[in-house]
C-alpha cells in the first residue's frame, strides 16, 4: 500500500509543512480503532505519536485512515479525509523526477557514481515505458534537466521522444550527476559486502554524513581527469562523497535554476540519478537526516510532484503499479548485501 504525500510518515509532512497536525492534535472525537501492529509511527508536534495505517496513493482515498493518538485510537473514513484535508492546500505546478533506467552497472551491482556507463537493454526499455505512462496521463514538458552522465542524459531524451517533447529545451550539469562512491566505484556491491560486512557496505552507502574511502587525484576515477568536468573549479570536484555532500551540491541547482522555471509556470521534467534524486526529494517533503537513508528511489519510474504557490507538495506518487513498485524499491534497497 502507499501513502498519500499530505500524511506520509516517513516524509514527515504532516506536521512539518501542512500543518494538518494541528487539527488532529485539537482532539476530534472518533470511534475508536484497531490494535497498532503493522502501522507506521509518526511524531506530531505536539509531542505525541500516532500509528498510521496505508492508504491508496490516489486524489479519491479508497481506504480509511486509521491512528492512535497517546491511548486513544481513531479512525477517519475516507470520505471524512478527504473532506478534512483535501482542501489545505492546491496545486499549481507539476514536477517530474526519474531516475534513469537501469545502466550496464547497475545490472552488475556495481558502484557506479561518476562512472559515465550506458544504460543496459532493460534501462532503455524502462525509458520507453515512463515515457508512454507520462504521455498516457497526458503529461508535457517545457524544460528539461538532467545530469552530464549518458544514462541519466539517454533516459531524458528517450521520455521527451516517447512524449514528443523532442522541441523542449534541454539543460544538463554535473550538479545533478550522482554521488561519487570514491574508491569504491566500479566495485560490485555483493563482494564488497562479503569483504568488509554488511554493516560497513551499509554505512558507506547509506550514512548520511560518512563518505567512502576518498580517490587519489592521480586516480583516473577522479573528475578532475576528465574533459568533461574541465570547466568546473577542481576544488569543486570531489574525491568521494557522502549524501550530505550530494544534497549540498544539488540544492544550488534547484534554487537557482529548477525553481525559478517551476515559478515560472514552466512544466519541468528531471531525470537523474538515485542520490541525487533524493537530495531533491529531502528538500522538498522536508525529511530528516535519518528518514532519507530509508528511502529508495527505483530506476526508470515516474514520480510526479504536485506543488503549491510557495513549492510545496500537495501530494505525489509514482506512475506504476504499487505492487511492481514494491519490488523495484526492494530491489534498490538488497542491492549492498552480500549474497
Amino acid at each position: 500500500m502507499g501513502w498519500p504525500s499530505s500524511c506520509d510518515p516517513t516524509r514527515r509532512t504532516c506536521c512539518e509543512r501542512s500543518r494538518q497536525c494541528a487539527g488532529v492534535c485539537s482532539g476530534h472525537t472518533l470511534p475508536p480503532h484497531t490494535p497498532k501492529q503493522g502501522r507506521t509511527r509518526h511524531r506530531h508536534l505536539c509531542g505525541a505519536s500516532c500509528h498510521l495505517s496505508p492508504v491508496l496513493t490516489s486524489p479519491f482515498l479508497s481506504s480509511d485512515l486509521s491512528f492512535s493518538h497517546g491511548n486513544v485510537h481513531y479512525m477517519f473514513p475516507a470520505s471524512t479525509f478527504c473532506r478534512f484535508f483535501g482542501n489545505m492546500a492546491k496545486a499549481k505546478y507539476t514536477l517530474v523526477l526519474i531516475r534513469h533506467g537501469e545502466s550496464t552497472w547497475n545490472k552488475e551491482n556495481r558502484f557506479t557514481g561518476w562512472t559515465d556507463v550506458p544504460l543496459s537493454p532493460v534501462g532503455e526499455q524502462e525509458a520507453v515505458e515512463a515515457a508512454k505512462a507520462l504521455k498516457e496521463k497526458g503529461f508535457e514538458f517545457d524544460v528539461a534537466y538532467t545530469s552530464v552522465l549518458q544514462r541519466a542524459v539517454v533516459t531524458c531524451w528517450t521520455v521527451l521522444k516517447g512524449t514528443d517533447m523532442c522541441h523542449i529545451p534541454v539543460k544538463s550539469s554535473w550538479r545533478l550527476n550522482e554521488r561519487h562512491y570514491g574508491a569504491l566505484q566500479g566495485l560490485n556491491k555483493a563482494e564488497t559486502a562479503a569483504k568488509h560486512g554488511d554493516e560497513q557496505v551499509k554505512i558507506w552507502r547509506r550514512s548520511y554524513d560518512i563518505p567512502p574511502p576518498p580517490l587519489e587525484k592521480s586516480d583516473k576515477r577522479w573528475p578532475g581527469n576528465d574533459a568533461v568536468y574541465k570547466m568546473v573549479p577542481n576544488e569543486a570536484l570531489p574525491l568521494t562523497e557522502c549524501l550530505k555532500d550530494t544534497v549540498e551540491r544539488v540544492l544550488p541547482f534547484w534554487f537557482d535554476h529548477i525553481a525559478p522555471s517551476i515559478m515560472e509556470g514552466k512544466r519541468v521534467l528531471v531525470a537523474a540519478h538515485g542520490n541525487s534524486l533524493r537530495g531533491l526529494v529531502k528538500h522538498l517533503d522536508k525529511m530528516s537526516d535519518e528518514a532519507v537513508l530509508e528511502l529508495n528511489i527505483p530506476t526508470g519510474v515516474p514520480l510526479v510532484y504536485e506543488l503549491d504557490e510557495d513549492l510545496q507538495p500537495v501530494r505525489h506518487y509514482y506512475l506504476l503499479d504499487e505492487a511492481e513498485l514494491k519490488a523495484k524499491m526492494e530491489a534498490v534497497a538488497n542491492q549492498g548485501k552480500a549474497k
